[in-house]
């Protein structure tokens, strides 16, 4: 892939290094001796200053390290994205919800409803049961529908039907309506 990256090749009619100077590794030796000018004046540092000539601590360090930094690349980016890029993740939220942060207190998870499940009578047997709704019911094997009279609980009754070939049924249950599966 093609990458630009500006360079200095000569300086009016002083020709410089044949491949030229990158414009990063300039400002990366620009920031650094400023910061060792900074470092050099506050006391934790100052201390060093007998110990350490200052062409090398305010000059000579800075220039090894921009050239460092000039030709270093963390995934293939320059140091100072690279830098950018872990800072603002280690900063920025846990979590995102459609690429916007979600505070961690009010993170509620979807959790799926419980699920019923219910012998199909495959094994040639109703078994027993009550079923209260909302929810969808499919019958594979032969059965009677019946609404029960009088004063039952029960909205609807499930009964095997004998000697007939029954096809699936399904039938939607209201919210609160019972369904009541009784043996033969």
């Amino acid at each position: 892939m093609f990458a630009l990256e500006r360079r200095i090749y000569r300086i009016d009619t002083l020709r410089l290094n044949p491949s030229g100077i990158p414009l990063r590794g300039i400002g990366y030796a620009l920031v650094l001796v400023v910061l060792a000018l900074i470092a050099s004046s506050v006391p934790p540092s100052s201390w060093l200053d007998p110990l350490i000539p200052w062409y090398l601590r305010e000059i000579g360090a800075p220039l090894a390290s921009a050239a460092l930094l000039g030709a270093l690349r963390v995934e293939g980016r320059p140091f100072h994205t690279a830098v950018a890029a872990i800072i603002s993740h280690a900063l920025g939220p846990a979590r995102l919800a459609r690429l916007a942060p979600v505070p961690r207190r009010t993170v509620e998870f979807w959790r799926p409803p419980e699920v019923l499940l219910v012998p199909d009578g495959s094994d040639a047997v109703f078994r027993r049961l009550r079923y209260r709704g909302p929810g969808a019911v499919l019958v594979n094997p032969a059965h009677r529908l019946s609404e029960p009279g009088g004063r039952s609980r029960v909205d609807v009754v499930l009964r095997p039907a004998h000697g007939t070939a029954g096809r699936p049924g399904a039938f939607e249950m209201a919210p609160g309506a019972v369904l009541e599966v009784l043996p033969s």
